[in-house]
């Protein structure tokens, strides 16, 4: 079974309270605590061999990874990040375990992130796994899902795709979250973050607000060495996908004031649910291997 079929299958086993406003299946989990604003909850990890190579890669750089791919989830619901709990199981030399927890210490005081608890153990066989579990809070106007998109929406994406592990992106990337905060409740209530590949994100997004899309390829912004077919399928970009209505187009393109490149892609479509298509008409979920499944690896 691939993961995100695993995913849909065990979701209906675990029954939400009402207090969860968005519970499995989009980036963060939304919580109504009863304060003006929603918590927002998510949990990541990084394997070693799979995540980050651990005999080039560097441990600080793979603690860094483990806090941001966290953060480009707060990012993609419209919040701001807060706490953190983080867990460890590996065996390291002590050399190796301060450096990553000082790279972790550091990368959290630079995004304003409190980690405040966690535990560690060690693995077997050597084999290493970080975990990190993240809370935020959103701004009930501003929260942004994936099920949310609307037919004749424009898809926009930020930043370039393609060639992530080779280029080394999948390590140095900066989550967009202030890219994401001018964006949400004010341009769009749908967004999510590229991980697990441009054309499986869009996917999850097409799959939850039941529409289609039809994608410029020509438009996608290729990391240098990328292929169009490593944009569309390998992951690791970190960067967002989102919906936007077409009469705030030109006012977002005009206003949009960060380095970060902006792209319009293409548009959502009543047509063919579930489904992305090129302007020429051929079925890109057919025809590109359907993104980063880590039952693959």
């Amino acid at each position: 079974m691939k993961e995100h079929d695993l995913i849909k299958t065990i979701i209906p086993y675990f029954k939400q309270g009402p207090d969860i406003v968005t519970g499995p299946g989009d980036d963060c989990a939304v919580i109504d605590v009863g304060t003006e604003k929603l918590m927002l909850a998510a949990v990541d990890q990084i394997a070693g061999g799979i995540h980050y190579i651990e005999d080039c890669d560097g441990i600080d750089k793979a603690a860094a990874k483990l806090l941001k791919r966290n953060l480009s989830d707060i990012a993609a619901m419209g919040g701001v990040p807060s706490y953190a709990l983080v867990t460890v199981s590996a065996t390291l030399s002590d050399a190796d375990s301060l450096l990553f927890f000082k790279a972790l210490a550091a990368e959290a005081e630079k995004y304003g992130v409190s980690i405040c608890g966690g535990d560690i153990c060690a693995s077997a066989k050597g084999a290493s796994v970080f975990t990190l579990s993240i809370l935020g809070w959103v701004e009930k106007a501003k929260l942004c899902l994936r099920s949310t998109a609307k037919p004749g929406d424009l898809i926009y994406v930020t930043g370039c795709f393609g060639n992530s592990f080779k280029s080394r992106h999948h390590l140095n990337f900066i989550p967009r979250l202030e890219e994401a905060q001018f964006l949400a409740g004010n341009f769009t209530h749908a967004m999510i973050d590229v991980s697990d590949g441009l054309l499986a994100d869009l996917g999850h997004m097409l799959e939850l607000s039941k529409l289609g899309a039809i994608l410029d390829t020509s438009r996608i912004r290729l990391r240098a060495g990328a292929t169009l077919e490593s944009a569309l399928g390998e992951g690791e970009d970190y960067e967002l996908i989102f919906a936007v209505a077409p009469h705030r187009a030109a006012e977002l393109e005009k206003s949009w004031p960060f380095p970060t490149e902006l792209s319009r892609i293409g548009s959502f479509s009543e047509e063919f649910q579930g489904l992305a298509y090129d302007s020429s008409g051929i079925n890109l979920c057919e025809k590109i291997r359907g993104g980063f499944d880590h039952f693959d690896s």
